[in-house]
């Protein structure tokens, strides 16, 4: 089944575009939150130009259990990217280096 695409609202794609920054993203329980931090990090960590490591971001979470859920979306995030045919073996090194990265 093919995933549906998500549509984000102006607010939320300017959260998940912004470059060159911290970045605050603060909104009601329910509001996605996670989805935007989610496609944010996957983002800069896969950017083809600029990518970021994974270890120079912090991303703060009020529970434990979210983190974790939040982990486990941006890995299953890079694993997309990582598999993706198109993609060069050294960005694919990148990209494998990243996970070991999160999962510390």
């Amino acid at each position: 089944m093919a995933e549906a695409k998500i549509q984000f609202t102006p607010a939320q794609a300017a959260a998940i575009q912004a470059r060159g920054g911290s970045l605050l993203v603060s909104a009601a329980a329910g509001s996605g939150k996670t989805r935007v931090l989610v496609e944010r990090v996957a983002g800069l960590i896969t950017d083809p130009d600029h990518p970021v490591d994974a270890d120079s971001l912090l991303i703060m979470t009020f529970t434990n259990a979210a983190a974790a859920e939040m982990r486990e979306k941006i890995v299953r995030a890079i694993t997309k990217a990582v598999s993706d045919p198109e993609i060069s073996e050294s960005d694919a090194v990148f990209l494998r280096e990243q996970l070991n990265q999160i999962q510390k």
